[in-house]
């Protein structure tokens, strides 16, 4: 391993080894994708989901939609990260004074562990879409905390660990409907109520139009030596529509809305069947990663706005990926304020 990097590991998620002869820095399962369409009884679609360790197996919160379309969550349960066996009951969120607070809908969620709590922000319905965020540590209280931003807001990822003592969240600014712009943006809070010093991290474009439409975050960055390994998506326009690819980048780690690497190329782009044929085609759409002590990444990503696939990639791979191929954007490089 190259680059040492701090964070909760876990010696029992799925891997497979990069394919001889393979020229890119991620790779798909050979399985994929884990989860098809009508999956279960009342179950139209699962997609745009995360996993994280618990108890010597795993758990998610998934994105599932039934045959009105209206997203909501619910619990997922798997051994080995790759069979899930979903809950028939969506997820019930309870406010702070454990009164029902249940979102009208719900979808794009990440799971993050900050401490000893595990925090689920998504895309809610807020007079418009904007950031919930709710915790939980064991599962089956869910406590929803207040809206973090005022509409239009998506894509809201919340770093591990606190920095310089305060909770970090990255997010994109949007609008009421299918956004043909975006930046991702950074806000602090010591609370987790009251969000402020919101820095701008990232612009769209860059000499590629591979993320010239927009971009937004993934998984929660990993912390290297190097900086916040960040994995999110970038969006282009065509003459078919929107077309998702993932993309790589480094963040300053005392100060995360400072770009210090950036590939100018895409690490995954819609390719296969289930990525480009669906309900929305060419869409790959990364929400979380799991990742060993040595260095190895499973990459959980929505595939064509349909099912849940599955990629690998390595700290080692990425980090040497963005910094081989870094293209300075803008005004990456500052603060952001």
């Amino acid at each position: 391993m190259k680059y040492k990097f701090t964070a909760e590991t876990c010696d029992y998620m799925p891997f497979e080894a990069k394919p001889k002869g393979l020229d890119a820095p991620v790779w798909r399962y050979s399985k994929n994708p884990l989860i098809k369409r009508n999956p279960q009884k009342g179950i139209a679609r699962i997609f745009n989901s995360a996993v994280v360790p618990y108890n010597g197996e795993f758990i998610g919160v998934f994105r599932v939609e039934d045959q009105s379309s209206l997203p909501h969550l619910r619990l997922a349960h798997s051994k080995d990260g790759i069979n899930f066996t979903v809950e028939e009951e969506r997820i019930h969120f309870v406010d702070e004074e454990g009164k029902p607070y249940d979102p009208y809908y719900a979808y794009d969620p990440r799971l993050v562990k900050v401490e000893d709590e595990y925090f689920i922000i998504w895309c809610t319905e807020f007079y418009g879409p904007s950031i919930g965020l709710a915790k939980t540590k064991d599962f089956k209280t869910f406590v929803r905390l207040e809206n973090c931003f005022l509409p239009f807001n998506r894509n809201g990822v919340l770093f591990p660990r606190k920095i310089n003592g305060e909770y970090k969240m990255l997010s994109r600014v949007s609008d009421n409907g299918h956004t043909p712009f975006g930046d991702i943006f950074l806000s602090s809070s010591k609370d987790l109520t009251y969000w402020g010093k919101h820095r701008h991290v990232m612009e769209k474009g860059g000499n590629g139009w591979w993320q010239g439409l927009k971009i937004g975050g993934g998984p929660a960055p990993i912390e290297t030596e190097v900086g916040w390994l960040m994995i999110y998506h970038g969006v282009i326009l065509n003459c078919n529509g929107y077309v998702y690819s993932m993309g790589v980048a480094i963040l300053d780690k005392d100060e995360p809305s400072k770009v210090l690497y950036r590939a100018k190329y895409y690490i995954m782009t819609p390719e296969e069947d289930y990525e480009t044929v669906g309900f929305v085609p060419n869409v790959v759409f990364p929400c979380s990663t799991l990742i060993d002590k040595e260095g190895h990444i499973a990459i959980y990503y929505g595939a064509a706005d349909t099912y849940v696939a599955l990629a690998f990639t390595t700290v080692d791979e990425l980090v040497d990926f963005a910094i081989n191929n870094h293209e300075g954007v803008g005004r990456d490089r500052d603060l952001g304020r």
